[in-house]
This record gives structure tokens, C-alpha cells and sequence, in this order.
């Protein structure tokens, strides 16, 4: 299958990541907006406060609310999906696979036999585009890889097979 990249190596569980169902998941990022909005680091005892504050006020105003059952009450913006480019940060995924003690770097490869390291860290800050206005990289994918700060965005890591940690 040539959609499915595999994580192996010094890992505590090898994944298989598949790309095409990334679309529904909601650590997805815009991509569109992703580098040309500001990230702006917030305090995090002010956000508590903030969000304890809007609840609070929620809760005098409406009346308790319940959790959703498993009819969600989530929505999905289907015009977003069917025409929005997106990516997902490779953390979550290196988070999962648990990278061993040992491990110093993070290696892509790809389909021609070009690897491309990165230490740990800089992996972590990796994002995975998986969607060009609303269609998968077929021809060139079934990822192209990102640099945070968008630095090589017209010039990605292409026709990824595999990620490898050692």
C-alpha cells in the first residue's frame, strides 16, 4: 500500500500511520492560515481563569449542560474538508510510537532513496501536509513534510516511504 508510512526503528510500538483518514481528526491543522497566523503563548493560569469564568458565566445564564451522548453533537464543516489543505504535527505520532532512551534522531525516507535527519526535537516540530485543497497528495505523497515555521513551504520533503527513529 503505497498510502500507509510506516514509524520503526528505536521505537517501543512501530505504527502504521494512514494518511487518508487524517481528515477527520481534530488535531488536523489549516494549513492555509497555519503560517500566517501569529501564535501568541498565553499564561496558563489566565486561560483557566478564562475558561472557568465563560463556563461559570454559561452555567448562570443557561443552566447546567450535560456532555454529548454518542449521538455528537460535533459538527464537521464538509465544504472546509472538501476544499481546505491541511496537516497534522508528527509529535502526536512519536508520542504514541514512545521513541527509545536511545534514540538521538528521526530519519525520513523516501521513495528514491533519499533520507533526510532530524534530532528529536526538531522532529517533534515536524507537521505532515496530507491534503491540498481538498484532494490527498497522490502523485507526490501520501505526505509532504513541513518545517514549522514554513521556511521550506514551497520546497517540502516529498514522497516520504517511511519514518525511522535511531
Amino acid at each position: 500500500m503505497e498510502t500507509i508510512i510506516p514509524i520503526k526503528g528505536a521505537v517501543s510500538y512501530q505504527l502504521t500511520l494512514d494518511p487518508t483518514v487524517w481528515i477527520f481528526d481534530d488535531r488536523k491543522l489549516d494549513l492555509n492560515t497555519y503560517f500566517t497566523t501569529q501564535d501568541v503563548e498565553e499564561d496558563s493560569d489566565i486561560k483557566y481563569m478564562r475558561e472557568v469564568g465563560a463556563h461559570w458565566s454559561r452555567e448562570i445564564m443557561e443552566g447546567a449542560t450535560f456532555p454529548p451522548t454518542l449521538k455528537s453533537e460535533r459538527k464537521f464543516d464538509r465544504k472546509g474538508m472538501e476544499t481546505g489543505t491541511f496537516g497534522i504535527e508528527l509529535s502526536h505520532f512519536l508520542k504514541n510510537a514512545e521513541i527509545k532512551p536511545e534514540a538521538t534522531k528521526i530519519v525520513l525516507e523516501c521513495k528514491d532513496g533519499q533520507e533526510y535527519p532530524f534530532t528529536i526535537e526538531e522532529a517533534n516540530t515536524l507537521i505532515l501536509k496530507y491534503s491540498q485543497d481538498g484532494k490527498p497528495l497522490l502523485e507526490d505523497g501520501p505526505i509532504h513534510v513541513l518545517l514549522r515555521d514554513g521556511s521550506n513551504l514551497d520546497n517540502p520533503i516529498k514522497n516520504v516511504s517511511a519514518i525511522r527513529a535511531e
